[in-house]
Formats: structure tokens, C-alpha cells, sequence
């Protein structure tokens, strides 16, 4: 009876001491396994995504605090079709910057920012061509005749606005499945997309777009920076960027 009982409170000592492990305690984690990393790459993600609507919003919300505020300067229709303007080819590029992005970083979560992106970009440029038809030029198809003949880059505006519906209606996965690899082909006009707009964009601003006369730094640095981004998909430059 001793016995038995010392070896009772032996075993529940034994069984309460704070070092040891109960059988059934689940096991912590350490900060290298792999459902420590996902969880911290899904809440980095959800950050940057977070991130990634606000600062595409943010042209939107600086319209409207604009014209809440009295600030849309003299001429409105103008200011607001600039402004659109600027937050699509600005949207843009940061589209077209994402599958570097994931070529660089080995990040592959970041290719999700793509679809967004590029729907706000298409979301900007068609609010800037409907402003440019309708408020500007009330819908009526004389002027807007005149105004392409003397103005033929606005046809290169039209087109790439063209090309971004096309991306932005497939941009879903029911196309995705449809198109199969043909759907990768097509999202490579982006880029064609991006040229055009660079163009139209630079031969819009007051100046000389060839000869870099007027006001055509920005559209100069957004062609730069596109060219690159273009020249990052070439296949070995991306098996480079990938060895680093």
C-alpha cells in the first residue's frame, strides 16, 4: 500500500511538471515550418493587395475631393479627362510591372495583382474616353470626326483602349478555361496596349514628343520604364533575373 502510493505521486508529480509534454498537447510550431511561412506570406499578401487597391483608388479619391472642394481648376472637363487619363497609363505600368515582379522576387502570389490592376487601368482609360466623348464633345459624331482627322493619335488611344476591354472581358477564369493557352497569347498585348498609350499619351501633351520639346518628360520616363519591363519578359533575361 506505501509502494503503490509513492509511485502515484511520483507519477502525477511527473505528470504536472511544467518541462514535460502532455501526449495530446499540439506541437508549436517553430518559425521555419511551412505553416508558419504560409500564414506569414498570406498576411503579406493580403497587406500588398490592401496596398494595391488604395494607391489604384487613390486618382479616384483625389477627383472627388476635387470636386467637392472646388479644385477641379478653371476648366473641369479637361482637368478630370487629364487626370483619368494620367491614373490609366500610371495604373498601367504597375500592371505590366507585376510579372517581373514575380520573375525577380520568386514571389508568385503577386501574379494575382495582375487581374485588379489591369481592370482599374481599363476602368481609367474608358472613364477618360467617356468624358472625352460625352463631356467634352456632347456625343456628337461631326466633331469627334473633325477632331480625329486632326488629331489621327486619338485612333491610337482607341485602340489600346480597345485591346484593354478585350483583356478585361477575358480576364476571368470561365476565359481562361476556354482560351487555354491561347489565353496567354492574347494577355501579351498588354504590352502593345502600354506602347500605344505611351504614344497617344506623349503626342497629346503640348510639345514635341520626337524632339522632347514641351512638356513630355513623363510620358519619355513611363516609355523607358515600359521598354524595360517589356525587355524583362524576353526568355533569357528572365532565366537570369531568376539565377540572382
Amino acid at each position: 500500500m506505501l509502494r503503490f502510493s509513492r509511485k502515484t505521486s511520483t507519477t502525477h508529480a511527473s505528470f504536472t511538471h511544467p518541462s514535460s509534454t502532455h501526449p495530446f498537447s499540439p506541437p508549436h510550431p517553430s518559425p521555419h515550418h511551412p505553416l508558419t511561412q504560409n500564414s506569414s506570406q498570406n498576411f503579406s499578401f493580403r497587406v500588398v493587395l490592401i496596398l494595391a487597391h488604395a494607391l489604384a483608388l487613390l486618382p479616384l479619391a483625389h477627383l472627388i475631393f476635387a470636386a467637392l472642394t472646388g479644385g477641379l481648376t478653371v476648366n473641369p472637363i479637361q482637368y478630370v479627362e487629364q487626370r483619368l487619363g494620367d491614373a490609366a497609363i500610371a495604373v498601367l505600368t504597375a500592371d505590366l510591372a507585376v510579372n517581373p515582379a514575380v520573375t525577380i522576387t520568386g514571389w508568385h502570389k503577386l501574379s494575382k495583382l495582375a487581374r485588379p490592376l489591369g481592370l482599374y487601368a481599363f476602368g481609367y482609360a474608358f472613364a477618360h474616353f467617356l468624358v472625352f466623348i460625352g463631356l467634352d464633345f456632347g456625343f456628337s459624331g461631326p466633331l469627334l470626326w473633325q477632331e480625329l482627322r486632326e488629331k489621327p493619335f486619338i485612333l491610337l488611344g482607341l485602340s489600346a483602349l480597345i485591346l484593354l476591354a478585350a483583356l478585361a472581358i477575358t480576364s476571368f477564369k470561365w476565359w481562361m478555361r476556354r482560351l487555354g493557352r491561347n489565353w496567354k497569347r492574347l494577355h501579351r498585348l498588354v504590352y502593345v496596349a502600354g506602347i500605344l498609350v505611351v504614344i497617344h499619351y506623349g503626342l497629346a501633351l503640348k510639345g514635341d514628343f520626337f524632339h522632347l520639346r514641351g512638356n513630355e518628360l513623363l510620358p519619355l520616363l513611363y516609355a523607358v520604364v515600359i521598354l524595360i519591363l517589356l525587355a524583362m519578359r524576353i526568355p533569357w533575361v528572365k532565366r537570369r533575373l531568376k539565377r540572382r
